[in-house]
């Protein structure tokens, strides 16, 4: 890749939250949000943990390269996560992320967010990426015309974005093939304030890449754009023997990390408000280059042909516990590379953000010795939190839902068992089953409706029958049936029906006969006899 990269706080914001880094093989530009505290921290942390994928020597069997972008990315999905919960300070903050990765002759494509990739290539200038926005989905939609989104109030709603949010980020993806010549522009939103014919002719007819960036710049100036922005260009050129193999990387003494700025616990400084707008970074974009200096390292062609010294084993137990601006001095001084923004500003100061301890270190150690394998049981301790499974998550639920009913079946089945005496049309009736309802739904049946009128019953006895009498069983209840139907009184079920051997004034004359006849129904059923009477039958 040859490249040039520029990026503007603009006319309107304090401090600038796109950050943006573009090397031989990798461009990546992100542009954060979140308020006053979180927007250039999400951006730089992100930038600053992909700068480690610019290199040219990937696994071409094991198909490394397909997927070592969208897994940098995921991991710094993570790794912002993280450093939210180390300071909740930075809650809400996200940032997009639209990357190129050249490898074995393909270009490899990951996005998210509302920056842009263009790409120019044989004459047709087009727009690769998709904005995650909400008014690009009522565009895909058919609810909204490309022309009303430039002034719809809810323009500026992401649908998709790295960072504190509760979803896994979906990333678009694609290998593309790739053809010496060709030109991309990488960008954030802060540029869509200038017509797109107008982007579209610039990139066209301007054949520099630092002069197109510059233009660009100043158009999005011009147009009196509130947002930051950040423009990288990249042109697609075949390699040439000045294109030295800067693979190897260099290892910085102990003492060096020991030493280093190493406040990381501290949320980074956000620039001055008084610094200047554009911002460039590193010795490769301190003097303006064109389009034949733009991929040669600040070193002489000698010495960035010596080999690069043989890296040692690191003597300090802790080398890389902290990620320190002079770790990142030395992985970015080893390759050619243009890092602006907010990432440019954190490693100019050294207010490296401090994304998630010491799974970051090591992976600064790992870049800085290509050797160094993590320990085992550190790397264990930092481990992402493995996620619920979805199919443990059903089984419970419906573990839940089986007891649930089984404890609904077993409870409506024992009182199928139970019996109650009741009023049905004006009559007595058995009922199988509790006089309770369940909702909407009865809890009983009816079983039996017999001859017993309810006006024939004393008014003692209405009242039992209507407010219900209970019954152990069926035999039980047909007893009490009984005993209204020959002494209009629900009697006990173990009791016998038997006149009192004490004479007793009798208060009417139907009460006397009543009990003369149960006393002659009593005598009757004394004689010898195979089957029993009422009473004995109740015993």
């Amino acid at each position: 890749m040859r490249y040039a990269a520029r990026s503007d706080v603009g006319r309107v914001r304090a401090k600038n939250d796109d950050s943006a880094y573009v090397g031989r093989h990798l461009a990546v530009v992100a542009d954060g949000m979140g308020g006053h505290a979180g927007g250039d921290v999400a951006s730089a942390a992100t930038v600053l943990d992909m700068i480690h994928l610019d290199r040219d020597d990937y696994d071409a069997e094991a198909g490394e390269a397909d997927t070592v972008l969208a897994d940098e990315i995921q991991t710094a999905n993570s790794l912002l996560s993280e450093l939210v919960h180390m300071n909740p300070k930075l809650a809400g903050m996200g940032t997009t992320v639209t990357a190129l990765l050249l490898a074995g002759g393909k270009l490899h494509f990951a996005h998210i967010g509302d920056s842009r990739a263009y790409r120019l290539r044989n004459g047709k200038f087009e727009q690769v990426s998709v904005d995650h926005t909400f008014v690009q989905r009522l565009i895909d939609e058919g609810r909204l015309r490309p022309e009303e989104a430039e002034t719809h109030p809810h323009k500026n709603v992401l649908m998709r974005v790295l960072g504190d949010v509760d979803a896994s980020p979906e990333l678009d993806l694609d290998v593309l093939d790739v053809e010496p010549g060709e030109r991309w522009l990488l960008c954030s939103d802060g540029l869509n304030y200038v017509a797109g014919h107008v982007v579209e002719r610039t990139v066209r007819e301007t054949k520099s890449l630092r002069e197109c960036t510059e233009r660009l710049v100043d158009l999005t100036l011009e147009a009196g754009s509130p947002d930051n922005v950040t423009v990288v260009l990249v042109d697609i050129a075949e390699q040439t023997p000045d294109d030295v193999n800067t693979a190897a990387v260099q290892v910085v003494p102990a003492t060096v990390t020991a030493t280093a700025l190493a406040s990381s616990t501290a949320p980074p400084a956000a620039p001055p408000a008084g610094s200047p707008g554009s911002t460039y970074a590193g010795k490769a974009s301190e003097s303006a280059k064109d389009d034949k200096s733009a991929g040669t390292s600040g070193k002489t062609p000698e010495e960035a042909a010596s080999p690069a010294k043989e890296p040692q084993p690191a003597t300090d137990p802790h080398l890389g516990e902290h990620l320190s601006a002079e770790v990142l001095r030395e992985e970015l001084s080893t390759r050619p590379h243009e890092l602006v923004g907010a990432a440019a500003s954190a490693a100019a100061s050294g207010s490296i953000p401090s994304i998630a301890g010491r799974t970051v270190a090591r992976r600064a150690a790992t870049v800085l010795t290509h050797k160094a394998e993590p320990d085992k049981e550190e790397a264990d301790e930092y481990k992402p939190p493995v996620r619920r499974r979805p199919w443990l998550t059903i089984s419970i639920a419906a573990a839940i839902v089986a007891v649930l009913g089984i404890g609904l079946w077993l409870g409506y089945a024992w009182t199928q068992t139970r019996y109650y005496i009741g009023e049905h049309d004006q009559r007595v009736a058995i009922f199988n089953g509790v006089s309770q309802r369940l909702g909407p739904i009865p809890l009983s049946t009816l079983e039996t409706v017999t001859d017993i009128r309810m006006s024939d019953l004393p008014e003692f006895s209405q009242q039992r029958v209507r407010q219900t009498v209970p019954a152990r069983d069926l035999y039980d209840a047909q007893r009490i049936v009984k005993n209204l139907e020959r002494t209009g009184t629900t009697a006990p079920a173990d009791e016998c029906l038997t006149p009192s051997p004490t004479p007793s004034a009798s208060p009417s004359a139907s009460a006397t006969g009543r009990a003369t006849s149960g006393a002659a129904a009593g005598s009757k059923s004394a004689t010898p006899t195979p089957t029993p009477s009422y009473c004995e039958g109740g015993k």
